[in-house]
């Protein structure tokens, strides 16, 4: 049995993540797969939460730089993250993971409010919680909303799960001269601009010390192997 090397680590998927290879929406197949590596590290007694973008469905962003009212917008970028935290509440339900949906805007049919000790609560008893809806205020990220999560329930990492295996240069698919970076440092990611998160959870993480592991979450295993302590991907941390 594999030793884990963190204990409490929030995890951050991005809605293309689950939409597979068909480009939009949530493929069962990759969600189905995601939810077993998932059940893989409960099984490790790992605290374990969610944080899932909504790109999949609706970007704020690119619908605000099209015309449409940024704080719209954003509302309704929110709403489709709790799609595909039901979704994946769904699909962890099914492998018989214990899973709570906790929702920063209030819709009490289908997610709890979220409350930051009853999480905690939830994650001591080994439920995987997911939030959903973001931080709850538009103008801010998926990415910040993980932040912000993972210092509230006092998480030893960020693990952002991304289509590509750690961070590079440029864009790999697009420049062949791309070079990898096993490790980074805050600052470097601010000043260059790499697309590990955005510059406001990049700021959080740095001003809490918090490490950011960037890794590629569509290979079987690869959460286990960050969770273990695999170098795998880039992590980034202070100097």
């Amino acid at each position: 049995m594999a030793k884990p090397f963190y204990k409490n680590v929030l995890l951050k998927l991005s809605g293309e993540s689950l939409a597979g290879d068909q480009g939009y929406g949530i493929d069962p197949h990759t969600i189905t797969t995601i939810a077993n590596e998932v059940k893989e590290v409960v099984a490790l007694g790992v605290q374990l939460s969610l944080v899932i973008g909504g790109g999949n469905i609706f970007r704020g962003l690119a619908a605000s730089s099209k015309g449409m009212d940024r704080a719209s917008a954003d509302y309704m970028g929110m709403l489709a993250t709790m799609i595909n935290a039901l979704a994946m509440q769904d699909a962890l339900e099914k492998i018989g993971v214990d899973t709570r949906v906790q929702s920063a805007i209030a819709m009490q049919e289908v997610a709890e409010p979220y409350i930051r000790r009853r999480a905690i609560r939830h994650l001591e008893k080994g439920r995987v919680v997911i939030f959903g809806a973001g931080t709850g205020n538009p103008f801010f990220t998926t990415d910040t909303a993980a932040s912000l999560r993972a210092m509230e329930i006092g998480a030893d990492v960020i693990l952002k799960g991304t289509k590509v295996d750690g961070v590079y240069s440029a864009d790999p698919k697009k420049d062949p001269n791309a070079t990898k970076y096993t490790q980074l440092s805050y600052i470097d990611v601010l000043k260059k601009g790499l697309a590990v998160m955005d510059a406001t959870a990049t700021s959080l993480c740095m001003d809490n010390n918090l490490p950011i592991v960037v890794f590629d979450v569509t290979t079987d295993g690869n959460v286990v192997r960050v969770i273990c302590g695999e170098q795998i991907g880039t992590i980034v941390k202070g100097e």
